[in-house]
């Protein structure tokens, strides 16, 4: 049970280094990696070791080298390793989330969506909307999107404010959690050796069935509770015509284009490199860059800047994931897995789903980040997987770890005050009507998730 007490120990090292020493979460992961490395005992690693090997993932020669490896080169290797597989990932992403942000192509999609579906269904555009674009765009940027237009909404409609408010939240929040390439999903991912291609698809169906739960909790909360346009919004808000828009079929195609380049690839075995996600989400990259030279104004920011900027902002998420790559290896070589299959192979099977989900949950409560959480509770699906061959694909391990990042947004959680600030309403009031729509999303799609891997195992 010493591998329980150190995976023990390394969550709580997170949650107070976050908490009580208000780091950052790149250094509070990073400080657990280094913790749990240091009083890992030798045995724990020789059996990490010889339980590798025996998954033919190790040689003889390797397992002996590591068995003598210090905690630093063992934490490095593994930060470099997680850079190394998600470094282009995320930076490639960023890059096409801030072009289709400043190109007006987010905004070309959002107003196709509100003509499809008319003023009187634009709730339900909203959740398209916002799922839609949280794919390749950062929560926090997607809310920033919507959220003025929302207003408007309001205005123009004189009412239903709170609906337009909890319908981008549904539709934003489950995509930030279950579709790549946002971060928390792509590295659950990569930790259990789930194709990207397969965690997008997987991800859209279970968030088609929590995002309809938000949407129809939202119908019943814009019923029950009154929430008021804020007064200086009421005057003053956004328009929808911000200028020339690129194409809908320009707008869409750097989010297409990589998806179906994935599924195609997929498909076909003689091109394995149109899988390839790097490859993919490149291109994509490259033609959400055009997209935005076709529209640029002459007092347009330099294409220089924005690729700095993007890369910037993605450097951020990539030091953060590397960090938690980091530890989630100093976890595993504790051998936890080992302790898992011990319970009985069965048991731990069974209760695999459930228990990543509800992992991922505490973490989340405790430090306020979705992504966060993710990437700390990945490596314990990743050690119920390796206990064992799992009854089912570890796509449902990863898609339980994106669900339980939801509940429960609270006042630690940098969403939680965007939320609050931007739409004028009382802390109070969102923990009333927000936190219950978002932890009960979460809570949807553990059913669900669960259900999928019994009828549709995949083994």
């Amino acid at each position: 049970m010493i591998s329980l007490s150190l995976v023990a120990l390394g969550f709580i090292v997170v949650v107070l280094a976050l908490l009580g020493l208000r780091l950052h979460a790149f250094l509070a992961m990073m400080l657990a990696a280094f913790v749990v490395a240091l009083v890992t005992p030798h045995d724990a690693l020789v059996s990490y070791a010889e339980h590798q090997q025996s998954l033919g993932k190790m040689g003889a020669a390797e397992v002996a080298k590591f068995a003598v490896s210090t905690p630093p080169d063992r934490v490095l290797k593994a930060f470099g390793e997680t850079c190394g597989s998600m470094g282009l990932l995320i930076a490639m992403a960023s890059i096409m989330g801030k072009c289709l942000l400043d190109s007006g192509a987010a905004m070309r999609i959002v107003q196709a969506l509100l003509s499809m579906f008319g003023k009187t269904k634009a709730h339900i555009a909203f959740v398209f909307a916002g799922f839609g674009l949280a794919i390749p765009v950062y929560f926090d940027a997607v809310f920033y999107l919507l959220m003025p237009i929302g207003k408007a909404m309001a205005r123009v409609t004189g009412g239903n404010y709170l609906l337009y408010v909890l319908t981008i939240v549904a539709g934003a929040t489950m995509a930030h959690s279950l579709v790549p390439p946002t971060p928390g999903p792509l590295f659950a991912a990569k930790e259990l050796g789930v194709d990207v291609g397969m965690m997008m698809v997987a991800g859209l169906i279970v968030g088609l069935f929590t995002a309809s739960f938000g949407l129809l909790y939202a119908v019943w909360a814009n019923k029950r509770w009154k929430i008021e346009l804020p007064e200086e919004d009421t005057q003053a808000t956004q328009s929808m015509e911000t200028g020339p828009l690129p194409s809908l079929f320009l707008s869409i195609l750097p989010i297409l284009l990589p998806v179906a380049m994935i599924t195609y690839g997929s498909l076909q075995a003689k091109m394995p490199w149109y899988a390839d996600s790097n490859v993919a989400l490149s291109i994509g990259a490259v033609v959400s860059l055009w997209v935005l030279s076709r529209q640029r104004q002459k007092d347009a920011q330099p294409m220089q800047d924005v690729v700095q900027s993007a890369i910037m902002s993605g450097a951020t998420v990539l030091m953060i994931t590397a960090a938690g790559g980091a530890f989630g290896s100093t976890l595993r070589q504790t051998d936890v897995a080992t302790v898992i299959q011990g319970l009985g192979t069965d048991a731990a099977h069974t209760w695999a789903i459930p228990i990543c989900f509800c992992i991922t949950a505490l973490v989340r409560t405790a430090q306020g980040s979705a992504t966060v959480a993710m990437i700390t509770a990945a490596p314990l699906a990743r050690a119920f997987m390796e206990a064992g061959d799992l009854p089912f694909h570890p796509v449902y391990l990863a898609l339980a770890v994106g669900c339980g990042s939801k509940p429960i947004p609270w006042l630690n959680d940098s969403g939680f005050w965007i939320i609050t600030r931007m739409t004028g309403m009382k802390e109070t009031e969102t923990l009333k009507i927000v936190t219950p729509m978002m932890s009960l999303m979460g809570l949807v799609g553990l059913p669900i998730v669960m259900i999928g891997a019994w009828l549709f195992p995949m083994r």
